[in-house]
């Protein structure tokens, strides 16, 4: 068991997320390790979830009183009907605080369940066992949980709840498609591009590794990765400011999504990287950012073989719903839409706001001219 930890340390509670190979057949170990005890938990299990590791969980905790629910994961299954589904279960099972929940899956599945768990009696011990690459980076870290609102928009519906603990095993990532690898290296890519110039450059020189899991460099970027993202939760938790850095890429992103119908033709990490690729031409367009910075942004894209156009999903008569779903993001404060922006790789721009003539004016550039 190859592991390495990091402390995440918020104003109301402390956590551990632990990184590494084979690490949930110790599981056990590590919540003895991390003092944390329970009676009875339930199990929410992603149903893409390898069902070898399933069973390895269920060994490593044959005392306990076990209930399993299997979640449909999908972005339009991220909803209330979910939420109320478990919390019954929760409920008929009399459930206390001293119990626990764990969310064993990708990103949906933990927004999901750490939802749940923060409403559930005001709050219940809530383990995260992400399974997909892009859980690992982003959504296990930080405690946002949500659901989604299918006429307004992703995570409209949530709260800041901590995990008790995460445990990041890199032995899911070996089912993962080709795709779904892609996905969760758009929040890596994102990491480097909001804080380290030596990372990006790092992930410039070694994407063939990471994206062909080889386990040394996988590590190190889901670390730097995780570091990365702990520093910034911890110095803004409730995103009031600075936090706000961490959506690089999702304001545009998340309507992207959102107006493509929720993961049917566009997943997360694709709408985030082509958010970031709408938000580097925006900072160039702007002159925040160099031409010769825009361009090492958009070759790293061209290296990983992203090279999507925003016209492959919208026309021009898209450009009003991309504009309603922009303006009901969270970090709209006005009625002008908040974007974080790039002065340089490793330096970015918050609280820029613009109207919606001016986004119209660029989405009409990008889709007739690009």
């Amino acid at each position: 068991m190859k592991k390495n930890k990091i402390k995440i340390k918020t104003v109301n509670s402390d956590y551990s997320v632990y990184v590494g190979s084979n690490l949930i057949k110790n599981f056990g170990v590590i919540l003895k390790k991390e003092k944390i005890l329970f009676n009875k938990f339930l199990l929410v299990i992603d149903n893409n979830v390898d069902k070898k590791n399933i069973s390895l969980l269920k060994t490593s905790h044959r005392k306990q009183k076990k209930y399993i629910y299997n979640f449909i994961s999908s972005e339009r299954n991220k909803n209330y009907k979910s939420v109320e589904k478990i919390l019954k279960l929760l409920l008929k099972h009399n459930f206390s605080r001293n119990d626990c929940i764990i969310a064993m899956g990708g990103g949906i599945t933990g927004d999901l369940v750490g939802f749940a768990a923060s409403i559930y009696k005001r709050g219940i011990k809530f383990i995260n066992i992400p399974t997909t690459l892009l859980a690992q980076v982003d959504a296990s870290i930080g405690g946002k949980t949500g659901i989604n609102e299918k006429s307004f928009g992703k995570n409209l519906i949530g709260t800041f709840f901590q995990p008790s603990l995460v445990l990041s095993d890199t032995t899911f990532l070996k089912t993962l498609s080709k795709k779904n690898l892609i996905c969760g290296y758009a929040e890596i890519f994102k990491h480097s591009l909001i804080d380290s110039k030596s990372f990006f450059n790092f992930l410039d020189q070694n994407y063939k590794k990471i994206l062909s899991l080889n386990s040394r460099y996988l590590i190190k970027a889901i670390l730097n990765s995780c570091k990365i993202k702990k520093k910034v939760v911890e110095k803004d938790i409730y995103e009031n400011e600075y936090r706000k850095v961490l959506n690089l890429g999702h304001t545009f992103g998340h309507a992207y999504e959102a107006a493509a119908g929720f993961g049917k033709n566009l997943n997360h990490g694709e709408g985030v990287l082509l958010g970031i690729k709408s938000a580097a031409i925006f900072s160039l367009e702007h002159k925040y950012i160099s031409k010769n910075n825009y361009l090492k942004i958009i070759g790293h894209l061209e290296k990983i073989n992203f090279d999507l156009k925003l016209k492959k999903y919208f026309r021009i008569k898209d450009i009003d719903r991309l504009l309603s779903f922009m303006m009901n993001d969270k970090k709209n404060k006005t009625s002008r839409i908040n974007l974080i922006l790039l002065k340089n790789i490793g330096r970015p721009i918050i609280n820029k706001s613009f109207s919606g003539i001016k986004l119209k004016k660029f989405f009409k550039e990008q889709l007739i001219y690009i």
